[in-house]
């Protein structure tokens, strides 16, 4: 079963307007009325089968919230990565604050293992922590500052994972980090500066 997104030619994080956008495109270029006693009509009217099943597979997992594991999107994901590098990030980023850990996992699992920086590095040390992994959370992050040293988000992140692995190793709870966690801010956006990481949102 083909990759839908390949289909329509947009990348997994399209929005829902670009994607119908893509699909009218496409429904107008192949429609059966433009082929009528065309030797491609055949040709058109499978196209067109394919597009209409594409977009219905989509809008469908949308509203579900869940994605199709019949047939690998990672391909596809490889492909997208890159030119729109940064945009595979800012999608992980959002399912990550939307708690939809499972499918930002996905979406970093299928970057190369050639393209992974330390924006990867970082995002799986994300992950690892908001599921109790303190090691293997404290190794990512080590990672991500080592190929890039000057990102304070990166830093103040690794440094936190550093305090409570020297502190509380063996005994991790990702919900009572600091009394607080993640969990009563956006995680994300709470690290954005190393002021609002500790000080201003979750609190010491």
């Amino acid at each position: 079963m083909k990759n839908p997104y390949k289909v329509l030619n947009v990348p997994y994080n399209a929005t829902d307007e670009e994607i119908k956008q893509a699909y009218r495109k496409l429904a107008k270029k192949y429609h059966p009325d433009r082929y009528q006693n065309s030797p491609l009509a055949e040709s058109a009217s499978e196209k067109m089968k394919e597009i209409n099943d594409a977009y219905d597979r989509i809008t469908s997992e949308r509203k579900t919230g869940k994605h199709s594991n019949s047939g690998s999107y990672g391909d596809y994901y490889a492909v997208q990565t890159d030119s729109t590098a940064g945009d595979i990030y800012r999608e992980i980023r959002i399912l990550i604050n939307s708690e939809r850990y499972d499918q930002a996992e996905e979406l970093l699992d299928h970057i190369p293992s050639t393209e992974r920086n330390a924006n990867w590095y970082y995002y799986k040390s994300v992950l690892a922590y908001r599921k109790g992994w303190l090691e293997e959370a404290y190794n990512y992050a080590e990672t991500a500052c080592r190929l890039n040293p000057n990102n304070v988000e990166y830093q103040t992140f690794y440094n936190r994972v550093a305090n409570q692995r020297r502190g509380s190793y063996g005994g991790y709870q990702p919900s009572n980090a600091d009394g607080c966690g993640f969990g009563c801010c956006d995680m994300l956006m709470c690290m954005l500066c190393s002021d609002c990481f500790c000080n201003g949102c979750c609190g010491n």
